[in-house]
């Protein structure tokens, strides 16, 4: 489907009852966007691998249309499927930047770093419109907390007034996600995202503001991406980065059903090799979700890969893991009733 990153909508595995399309789809088929009614805007994990444990999201599903996409099956938690339905029909938090106002006021808030976000991209298109994600940084800007934000949209440079001032308080990270050069595979695998090129262009200006930058290989295909680590780390590089850091490929839940039939779809030649090669990675299994090692896999393949990457990001100069922010200067944001006093 022209647009879009997958084009089958397979059922919810929390419905006993599904819907089944018999008459074609419009191509490309718009994309609706439906409130979202949440009442807070802090969502907070217990991921050991994860480098934070509280996150915003200003919305639910994603345009970019990525095949891979982990945060797919968020969309099953709220009665949609986790194919074209996590991307043509997106829950948008209108009072984002409110509720996060309240709760970074609350006293019982303890200053830590945010992920921006955690499941979705905050800068997916209909961002350039809404401003959700620009509102919220406005607020965290105003209380100096900490964020870490990632995408694959250069729209982040928009953004650059609040996330210079961050920076003045060390409470900003971004990371550019990047997992391959090719603008083929990029425009199939998803679609809606930057150009490959447009997202070193963000590295460059972000960099050269003063902006804590990182490029993040995410994800690493094996048997179809990791060939291209050095390069991306070459661009990035050049471009301004200071940090490099890499994910395997997951394909949790109705994931993988979604990922093997794209392979199948656009690279049916390859799909025997990249399967194997990820059962390698995955003890036999296509996915394995234990904290420890679903971001860099298991055995002689994901131990050669990592490998390949450190020796490559040395040789750049690039830094791994996530640079250390600060709450030292946060200060409650105001709200409407501190206002009247």
């Amino acid at each position: 489907m022209k647009g879009r990153g997958v084009d089958n909508n397979p059922a919810n595995r929390f419905d006993r009852l599904s819907l089944e399309w018999h008459v074609p789809r419009p191509d490309g088929e718009s994309t609706q966007y439906l409130v979202d009614s949440s009442k807070s805007i802090i969502a907070t994990n217990s991921s050991p691998d994860v480098a934070f444990d509280a996150s915003v999201n200003p919305y639910r599903g994603c345009e970019h249309g990525c095949s891979y996409c982990y945060a797919r099956n968020s969309h099953e938690f709220l009665g949609f499927s986790a194919g074209l339905d996590f991307e043509t029909k997106i829950l948008v938090k209108e009072d984002a930047a409110e509720l996060l106002r309240h709760e970074l006021a609350s006293r019982r808030w303890i200053p830590k770093p945010l992920g921006m976000s955690g499941v979705t991209d905050p800068y997916q298109p209909v961002e350039r419109k809404l401003k959700i994600t620009r509102r919220c940084l406005a607020v965290l800007a105003e209380s100096r907390n900490p964020v870490m934000l990632i995408t694959k949209n250069r729209l982040v440079t928009r953004d650059i007034d609040h996330l210079s001032e961050l920076a003045c308080h060390q409470a900003i990270s971004v990371a550019v996600s990047v997992p391959t050069l090719d603008a083929d595979l990029a425009r199939i695998m998803e679609p809606r995202a930057s150009h490959p090129r447009d997202r070193f262009k963000a590295i460059d200006e972000l960099s050269s503001a003063g902006i804590p930058t990182s490029v993040m290989i995410a994800p690493t295909i094996p048997g179809l991406t990791e060939h291209e680590i050095p390069a991306i780390l070459d661009f990035a590089a050049t471009a301004g980065a200071s940090r490099a850091n890499y994910i395997l490929l997951k394909l949790p839940g109705a994931v993988e059903e979604i990922f093997v039939d794209w392979l199948g779809q656009h690279f049916p030649d390859r799909k025997s090799k990249v399967l194997s090669r990820i059962r390698q990675l995955r003890q036999g299994q296509l996915n394995q979700s234990d904290f420890a090692t679903r971001g860099r896999g298991r055995g002689q393949l994901a131990r050669d890969i990592h490998e390949f990457f450190e020796i490559n990001r040395r040789r750049v100069g690039l830094k791994n893991g996530v640079p250390t922010l600060s709450v030292a200067s946060f200060r409650p944001p105001e709200t409407e009733q501190g206002r009247l006093f």
